[in-house]
This record gives structure tokens, C-alpha cells and sequence, in this order.
């Protein structure tokens, strides 16, 4: 957890975040054990921003990963958004983990939460459950 936590705040140094001036960095953990860094990455056309956790996840994935084990995401109080939810479900396993760090570089303040994913959505869509 150390590891993935030093990780996803380095990510967050990369941030490119001039509009919302809210740096994100996140690390997954692949089923491979490797471990993989995004950060989010804004766009003056918003709509095409693209958040932490999925760069990481896809860049695990688009490495050849089939899943994720764990999640790590870091920022000033962090919580993500519906459309990671969705993204962490697609490709983690039941018994993964979120780790949740509220993150203040200028105060050296930080607090950590873990949570399984099956928290993340009420009901969420799984594409086994559908059919697909």
C-alpha cells in the first residue's frame, strides 16, 4: 500500500490541471502485480478532460493486463468520480481494494481510507450481470 500511495503522489505532480487547479494522481496494481501511474489531464473543451484513476487503468489494461487488483488515488479530498466508479468495477476484482488519500502537500496532511469496491456503486452495472 506504502508503494502505490508514494507512487500516485508523484503521479500528481504531473497533473495538468490549469482550469480546475485539482491535481489527481492515481496508481492501480495490475493482476500481474505491476503497477501502473495516471494523473489527470485537462482540456480547455471539458468534456474531453480525462480523470487519474482511468489513465492508470488504461494504461494497465492497453499493457496487457486482463484486470486490476487495487486502486490507489491521492488529492485534496479525494472521492472518484461516477464515471471511474464505473471504469474501477469494469475491471477489478470483487475482493479489491480502494485506497482513498485526502492529500495537502502545502500542509503535509494525509488520511488514508480503504474501501472494498463492492462499495463503490450501489447496484453497479457489470457487464456479466447483463449479459454481455
Amino acid at each position: 500500500m506504502n508503494k502505490m500511495i508514494k507512487l500516485a503522489k508523484l503521479a500528481q505532480k504531473h497533473s495538468y490541471s490549469p482550469y480546475s487547479k485539482y491535481p489527481v494522481g492515481a496508481s492501480v496494481v495490475g493482476l500481474s502485480g505491476k503497477i501502473y501511474t495516471g494523473t489527470n489531464i485537462e482540456n480547455a473543451s471539458f468534456g474531453l478532460s480525462i480523470c487519474a484513476e482511468r489513465v492508470a487503468i488504461f494504461k494497465a489494461i492497453s499493457s496487457g493486463e486482463k484486470g486490476i487488483r487495487d486502486v490507489c488515488v491521492v488529492a485534496r479530498s479525494v472521492s472518484p468520480c461516477g464515471a471511474c466508479r464505473q471504469v474501477i468495477i469494469e475491471f477489478a476484482r470483487d475482493d479489491s481494494k480502494i485506497i482513498f488519500v485526502d492529500w495537502q502537500s502545502s500542509k503535509h496532511s494525509e488520511k488514508i481510507t480503504v474501501v472494498d469496491v463492492n462499495k463503490l456503486l450501489y447496484k453497479p452495472f457489470k457487464p456479466e450481470k447483463a449479459g454481455l
